[in-house]
């Protein structure tokens, strides 16, 4: 039997931070799907040029007002966002006291505050049509933090709380939503990273680069994260979807439900080399 295709359920969809890595290979399964797809990037000229796909600019730094007038134009063109993809973020590398409070403030207010803004924004617009589906792109950090990414944890496990608070209301609406927890992919994010200078890094510092690079180049390819995004949506029901590695999808999950706190803590340090 053939697989029938996402256009069946979603003949628009909106998918955040579509340049590189995740984003671009959700947007690519979107359009070979059939779905007509509105994809954004701090720097809209890195977007392809590919039928069915409309290139948008979009910053997370631009709070509440950017990502209302995103929604309004994508709403406007596409005549109605049937699925929202928000997979737009970045990670800030370093100890608390290696950034400014200021950076860690500010990618909180762009990756939670704004984050807010966009999804409520959309869940307005569906829920006037009684129809749609909302994934966030959270983490598997979100159950296992990854040390010296603070900002980034605290975003993430935020935004998972965001989306599971979304999940009761959105029922209502005929709306479902996605905690998408992707793991480990081999995508250019400890490259694009806003790290603290060397010189400021401890020998423990350099220790979880080092293993957070090793780990990256060793993992899947953003297409297996796609893959595994299409048969959430095909399924249509709102959950948590955790997507990576059997060791990180389902052998960790399950050992950190059976293993003590202090065991979970001291093989995460020991692991990234934090201690």
């Amino acid at each position: 039997m053939s697989r029938s295709p996402l256009a069946s359920r979603y003949r628009t969809a909106l998918v955040t931070g579509a340049g590189a890595g995740l984003g671009r290979a959700f947007a690519e399964m979107l359009r070979a799907e059939g779905v007509e797809v509105w994809g954004t990037s701090r720097r809209p000229e890195s977007l392809p040029v590919s039928p069915k796909f409309h290139a948008v600019g979009f910053d997370l730094a631009g709070g509440d007002a950017a990502a209302e007038a995103l929604v309004a134009q994508v709403e406007c063109e596409s005549g109605g966002i049937d699925l929202l993809v928000h997979n737009a973020g970045y990670g800030v590398f370093g100890g608390l006291l290696d950034q400014p409070l200021a950076v860690w403030r500010a990618q909180l207010d762009e990756m939670l505050g704004s984050s807010l803004a966009l999804d409520r924004t959309v869940f307005a617009a569906m829920a006037s049509r009684r129809r749609g589906c909302i994934v966030n792109v959270t983490s598997m950090a979100v159950e296992f933090p990854i040390p010296l990414l603070t900002g980034y944890n605290i975003a993430k496990a935020g935004l998972a709380a965001l989306t599971e608070s979304l999940m009761s209301e959105a029922r209502a609406a005929g709306i479902a939503v996605i905690d998408f927890r992707p793991g480990d992919y081999r995508t250019g994010f400890n490259q694009t990273m806003f790290a603290a200078p060397q010189g400021s890094q401890s020998a423990a510092a350099r220790r979880v680069a080092a293993r957070l690079d090793a780990t990256l180049a060793a993992a899947p390819l953003p297409a297996r994260a796609a893959q595994d995004l299409r048969c959430a949506l095909g399924r249509g029901r709102s959950g948590v979807v955790r997507s990576g590695s059997f060791f990180q999808t389902v052998l960790a999950p399950l050992g950190a439900r059976l293993a003590p706190l202090a065991l979970r803590r001291a093989a995460m340090a020991r692991y990234f080399g934090a201690y």
